[in-house]
């Protein structure tokens, strides 16, 4: 893949960013220290708003590394970031982006947390390269999965309890888009 990092995104209702430090205090109040977002997620929920500026310098840190993604999630209304979305994993071999992502629970059913994830789908095929993105959910978290579908990925089945969250050890249904199919639907000038 040619990695291009974290860059800058806009879509009709949101600016998919970098995140820097002054975002803390927004991070901390619009999603980390919401127990309903965390539910389905791997990292606590967070009570102490130092937590949250220590994982953002951690993040800005990593900016410096081209293969890095991690997007403040920004709807142009409001001018801070409601949440996130990034590349939580990824296999070179095979040239596949893993995505993982998290609204506050204040946004859920607005639509943009799959205005996000569209936003990202392009630069992720035509700049970065990668042949297929994926992402799961825990079948208990069935608005994650209407994300997924909405953003054209396809259900390729439930992995028994192959992931784990807050809730210990779960199944997960997996999803994903092939560049070949992107590509069919949205053919390169």
């Amino acid at each position: 893949m040619k990695h291009c990092g974290t860059v800058l995104i806009e879509s009709p209702r949101l600016i998919l960013r970098r995140f820097v430090i002054d975002d803390a205090p927004a991070a901390f109040r619009n999603w980390e220290s919401d127990p309903r977002v965390t539910q389905f997620l791997r990292w606590q929920t967070y009570t102490d708003p130092d937590a949250a500026r220590q994982i953002l310098q951690d993040w800005i840190d990593r900016y410096a590394d081209p293969s890095f993604y991690q997007w403040a999630i920004v709807p142009k209304s409001l001018g801070e970031p409601i949440g996130t979305i990034s590349v939580v994993g990824m296999n070179e071999r095979t040239d596949t982006v893993h995505i993982g992502y998290c609204i506050g629970s204040r946004w859920w059913g607005q639509g943009y947390t799959t205005e996000a994830f569209s936003a990202i789908i392009p630069v992720l095929f035509e700049q970065v390269g990668a042949q297929r993105i994926e992402s799961q959910h825990d079948p208990d978290n069935p608005a994650s999965g209407a994300v997924m579908r909405k953003c054209g990925l396809a259900y390729e089945g439930t992995l028994r309890r192959a992931d784990w969250s807050n809730r210990g050890i779960v199944d997960a249904c997996m999803y994903a888009l092939l560049a070949e199919d992107y590509y069919h639907t949205n053919p390169m000038p």
